[in-house]
């Protein structure tokens, strides 16, 4: 029988809901956008994660538009910002950085090796780890570290004493690219089971069919979870999301059918380590 204290935690656990509402190559309008993530924060979303990229979807270093979007979404929300430093294409880990020097930017993901992606092969070497590890530290901001595989987990082990890390680490374990660990339960698992002691950790479930997999994670103890067109507009059988906040709403129903609640944005930072952040 569980004592109170075990109880008690289980039902206040709180689980974030991480959005990433840009397809990759999609077009993007800064207001539309901005209402998605407005909505989508209102039905419970804490974090927005964006890639930077021009107007018609493509992946680029100049942050001037990444900049236009996140200004409209902190000026309508309380969300966390995230940049994205991946994303395939020809820039090198100094362009991939640049977002970080968006004074509102408050967490990033840090790619944690080289895996393909589809027919393409996404470069991270150790050096990139190191690079960008250092980057994010240098400027407050709080990795999201991005796992495609397992052996990711033990490069990001072997670079905790070249880079300055700080405890608790953030993993998101990331599932469903061609190449990468596929989702299902038995690697979800052996993924969870490779996490060490004390870290955080999410995930990400690409190409997206289904709930049952993000279900799972959650029992299983999940701190973040992904949801968004990046990754899938998946709503039910036959049912495809037209805006975001139609899958926040969705995984929240879920996340409270699971008799757990969605972390606010205030909440998230705490579970995260964020710090306030102040204009540059």
């Amino acid at each position: 029988m569980k004592s109170n204290d075990e109880k008690m935690s289980r039902e206040c656990r709180k689980v974030i809901i991480s959005l990433a509402p840009v397809a990759a190559g999609t077009p993007t309008d800064v207001e539309k956008l901005g209402e998605d993530v407005r909505k989508s924060w209102q039905a419970g979303a804490a974090m927005c994660h964006l890639h930077c990229r021009k107007p018609d979807g493509s992946l680029t270093p100049d942050t001037g538009f990444l900049t236009e979007q996140f200004e409209y979404i902190a000026e309508n929300t309380d969300m966390i910002i995230q940049a994205s430093t991946g994303g395939v294409s020809d820039m090198n880990i100094e362009e991939r950085c640049r977002p970080l020097d968006y004074w509102r930017v408050e967490s990033a993901s840090l790619n944690g090796g080289t895996t393909n992606l589809g027919e393409a092969v996404y470069i991270n070497s150790f050096e990139d780890i190191r690079y960008c590890a250092r980057a994010v530290y240098e400027r407050g901001i709080i990795p999201e570290i991005e796992v495609f595989d397992i052996g990711m987990i033990y490069n990001i082990e072997y670079t905790k004493g070249q880079a300055p890390y700080r405890e608790p680490v953030l993993y998101n374990l990331v599932f469903g690219h061609k190449g990468g660990m596929q989702p299902d339960i038995d690697c979800l698992c052996a993924f969870r089971g490779a996490v060490p002691p004390g870290a955080k950790w999410g995930v990400t479930h690409f190409g997206r069919d289904n709930w049952d997999f993000l279900a799972a994670a959650i029992a299983m103890g999940a701190s973040v979870v992904r949801i968004g067109f990046e990754d899938s507009a998946f709503l039910g059988p036959e049912e495809t999301a037209k805006q975001n906040y139609q899958l926040v709403e969705r995984l929240v129903r879920l996340i409270r059918a699971m008799g757990l609640e969605a972390a606010t944005p205030r909440e998230a930072r705490e579970i995260m380590g964020i710090l306030p952040r102040t204009e540059k």
